[in-house]
């Protein structure tokens, strides 16, 4: 008897958008931390005023893509181009389908010839590991799965350490657990270092705007590494950050952490459903939140929305590239970040100190309670974009949404409301209870929100308008 493939899942459900909105799992879990190691608002600060150490070793997924043919096949799958793509250089790696939607968006690792990496959510693994699946090239993959998919005898280690070292003072605690100074390296460029006596792989990044490095290594070093970083950063006010407070980073850099997969309806990804198993990512996620169509397909997104459109480039042929060519000059949405107005969030809050009606529980740092959350933006009550992502940060003093919103809308200052809450008292998820819908004013602002992200990242899909 074989597993059920996510085709024949969709078919038994046939109201897709139904069946994902009350599925049983809310947000993305970060394991392998503790929640906090002193206090979210702490370690929230950290980033911005001193320097932070976050842990992501545990909760992305990680694919090794070997061989001969593993260039030719990812430039096949990525919009983006792979010119002057060279080893010990990283990249982001947003595929889409056929019909132009992207897929989830991972970091590309080029390690070295013939060797790379892929690393974050598990879609756009997926899509890759059924393109090697088929033969065209001479591929081989090797999956490291995320520690809250792993068996238990299988949750204390992985193939790589992964860490990220950020802040104003990043550089000189790389500097000191190093004894030397470290390299000078362009953004997603990559050196292998020394710390503490152990090679580590380096690259430049950022994750809310300030200097810093992401770590990576054999999981043998997980302990020597930490510790040295820890050691290293007691003079620079290093913290260390919990899974509670790490999704909530990306309210400040403006990247996107959630679109929907795009793969569960459309011809050109037919044979991937038929390929992946019921019990994979998109047959186990959950969509949540004020907007709800009954069309899965109004749920998906284009690099442009996502503010990746400065990322597509029609120079080498992929997956979806005449999909995308004939979009590309058309109006899309733009990304933007939601201010959303502090009486109407003291308002939302004080329901919970009254009975009877109350409105959707606005969650601290974080209140994002399902995998892919998709709120409605209005204007005069019209539906004018979807929220994508909603939480505090004390490095702004407010609560913050990721947005897209018709262009006309998009400018900052513009005065909208967001749909906070789902309809009819909420869906069955467990992260949702008895609530009713309410709308919070907002103000359309900058992406990133954060004045150092807007200054210090590098040229790419932060700083320019697609």
């Amino acid at each position: 008897m074989t597993d059920k493939s996510l085709q024949q899942l969709l078919d038994e459900k046939g109201d897709i958008v139904e069946f994902l909105r009350n599925q049983q799992v809310g947000p993305n879990a970060y394991p392998g931390v503790p929640g906090e190691y002193s206090n979210w608002r702490d370690e929230q600060r950290s980033w911005a005023e001193s320097s932070v150490l976050f842990n992501q070793s545990f909760h992305m997924v990680d694919l090794l893509v070997t061989g001969p043919g593993a260039f030719d096949m990812l430039a096949y799958l990525a919009p983006n181009s792979f010119k002057g793509f060279v080893p010990n250089r990283a990249k982001q790696f947003a595929p889409v389908t056929p019909e132009g939607y992207v897929i989830g968006d991972v970091i590309l690792f080029y390690l070295e010839e013939e060797k790379f990496e892929l690393v974050g959510r598990a879609p756009s693994i997926e899509w890759v590991e059924y393109w090697a699946s088929t033969g065209k090239w001479d591929v081989k993959v090797e999956r490291d799965e995320r520690t809250a998919a792993r068996p238990l005898d299988q949750q204390g280690y992985r193939r790589n350490y992964r860490f990220q070292l950020q802040g104003p003072n990043a550089m000189p605690v790389l500097e000191k657990a190093m004894g030397q100074t470290p390299p000078d390296l362009k953004f997603f460029h990559m050196a292998p270092i020394m710390i503490a006596g152990v090679e580590v792989r380096a690259l430049r990044h950022g994750m809310a705007g300030q200097p810093g490095y992401e770590l990576f290594g054999p999981w043998k070093d997980y302990d020597t590494v930490r510790n040295a970083l820890i050691e290293a950063g007691k003079d620079y006010g290093l913290t260390l950050c919990g899974g509670r407070t790490y999704s909530s980073n990306t309210l400040e850099s403006g990247w996107i952490p959630s679109p929907l997969p795009a793969t569960y309806t459309g011809e050109g990804s037919k044979a991937f459903r038929e390929w992946l198993p019921a019990k994979s990512y998109e047959g186990m996620c959950s969509l949540g939140g004020s907007f709800v169509s009954d069309n899965i397909e109004d749920y998906y997104l284009n690099p442009w929305e996502l503010g990746y459109g400065i990322m597509v480039k029609f120079d080498h042929d992929f997956i979806g590239r005449e999909a995308l060519e004939k979009i590309k000059d058309k109006p899309h949405r733009q990304k933007v970040t939601l201010a959303l107005d502090n009486e109407d969030i003291v308002r939302v809050m004080s329901s919970m100190l009254q009975t009877g009606d109350k409105a959707k529980f606005l969650e601290f740092p974080s209140a994002v309670y399902c995998m892919h959350p998709y709120d409605a933006v209005l204007k005069d009550g019209k539906t004018i974009g979807l929220s994508t992502w909603i939480g505090y940060t004390i490095n702004a003093g407010r609560f913050l949404a990721l947005a897209m919103v018709d262009a006309e809308f998009a400018e900052p200052g513009t005065g909208v409301t967001l749909l906070w809450g789902e309809p009819n008292g909420g869906t069955s998820k467990p992260t949702v209870e008895p609530h009713v819908q309410t709308e919070i004013k907002a103000i359309v602002s900058s992406v990133p929100y954060s004045e150092a992200a807007r200054d210090n990242y590098a040229d790419g899909w932060r700083t320019k308008k697609a």
